[in-house]
């Protein structure tokens, strides 16, 4: 793990107002499991088998503990190994790394959580009662762009994957789109909502995005493989290429190179496992928030019908078949699934990510790294309702 800089945790001082009376408070952390390095193998060659080129994962543990595993490729054309320390797209784990930028933002009272957001982005969108917090929530009834945008996979990719975007344009397109629901109703994960996140860290700070992430998070951390490099198309140094399978049978689209324009501070940030880890393990040891704005992310509500899944603030927390419940965020762009997740201690982290997507199968294939990695020899054999048979949530539309 790497050392923190000094001075980096932050002010007690916390504006956070209530939790929502629908957030259901984080359950207590269940004891640790050692990772089974074997089912850990098994969920990475299930993801190959399921059509990524192929995958890996780094564990870490008390006492400075890394495991790591690969399987398959990194590069098509040249057969080069999967290699955990490679870059690759993040995608919506960038929404954590957002959520935390702003709420840091909430904690030097820039703006509230419970602020509507045209009192800082005035005109932007046609509802003064949604929140800041709807925002971080997923509640606040704005259409997702990218319904529409990817309708039809490869062809909507390649329409965009040159395209520079600003901000406002992604909030046009999702308000030409009903809304999902009244402000605060329910949940419905939109990418418009951390569009509009990006943009309200720009307005509170008067920095860019990019720039806030540096200064908040990257520098502090050492996150030397961690970058917002919009909207320049390549991923600098050693890295994963990326393949999109396309909706219908045949081969696969080599979708490294790309602004990621369309995503913003969505999802369009590049990282590595180790940084990955060391993001979450902070986050979750409260090096990066204070104690009341960490709860506030944590409190979160269900998004599937089971009750393992929830939501917060820029955080899924997922209820594992051992009853650890692990605190991070799943991640999809075209050519990249990604899961980054910790213990509620931070103690614990998992990276995990497969070269491929719009291949349903092998993102829920690789979810079966958090049971290997935090619950071990406990895994549940996999059954309805738990377990990495379950398919996961997309945080883009998915039609393979």
């Amino acid at each position: 793990m790497l050392a923190f800089a000094a001075g980096l945790a932050p002010a007690a001082a916390a504006h956070a107002a209530p939790h929502s009376p629908a957030a259901a408070a984080p359950p207590q952390q269940a004891p640790a499991h050692a990772p089974d390095a074997a089912a850990l193998e098994r969920a990475l060659a299930a993801a190959t088998a399921a059509g990524a080129p192929g995958a890996m994962a780094r564990f870490t543990g008390p006492g400075g503990r890394v495991l790591t595993r690969t399987t398959g490729v990194r590069d098509r054309g040249s057969g080069a190994a999967m290699d955990v320390g490679a870059r690759f797209r993040i995608g919506s784990v960038t929404k954590t790394f957002s959520a935390v930028v702003l709420l840091q933002l909430v904690d030097e009272g820039r703006l509230g959580l419970d602020d509507p957001v045209g009192r800082h982005l005035p005109g932007l969108l046609p509802d003064d009662r949604i929140t800041v917090r709807h925002l971080l929530a997923h509640r606040s009834g704005l259409a997702d762009y990218t319904e529409a945008m990817f309708a039809r996979t490869v062809p909507g990719f390649e329409a965009v994957r040159n395209k520079v975007f600003e901000p406002r344009e992604l909030v046009r397109l999702s308000l030409r789109e009903p809304r999902t629901n009244e402000p605060g109703a329910a949940y419905a994960y939109s990418n418009t909502n951390f569009v509009v996140v990006g943009m309200l860290i720009e307005k509170a700070s008067g920095r860019s995005v990019g720039e806030e992430y540096r200064r908040r998070i990257i520098g502090p951390l050492r996150l030397r493989d961690t970058a917002y490099v919009h909207p320049a198309t390549a991923i600098r140094g050693r890295h994963v290429r990326g393949y999109l399978h396309p909706d219908e049978p045949g081969r696969l689209v080599d979708s490294t190179e790309q602004t990621a324009s369309w995503a913003q501070a969505a999802g369009t940030m590049i990282s590595a496992p180790a940084d990955l880890n060391t993001f979450v393990s902070a986050l979750l040891g409260g090096r990066l928030l204070p104690a009341p704005l960490l709860e506030a992310m944590l409190a979160a509500t269900p998004t599937d019908a089971a009750g393992t899944r929830f939501y917060g603030l820029g955080l899924r927390r997922y209820d594992l078949s051992c009853g650890v419940p692990v605190y991070g965020h799943t991640g999809t762009v075209q050519g990249y699934y990604t899961y980054a997740f910790a213990t509620r201690d931070g103690r614990r982290s998992l990276a995990a990510m497969a070269n491929t997507s719009n291949r349903g199968q092998a993102n829920t294939a690789l979810g079966g790294t958090l049971e290997a990695a935090f619950c071990g020899a406990k895994a549940a054999a996999p059954r309805s309702g738990r377990g990495s048979s379950v398919p996961v949530e997309a945080d883009l539309p998915e039609r393979g």
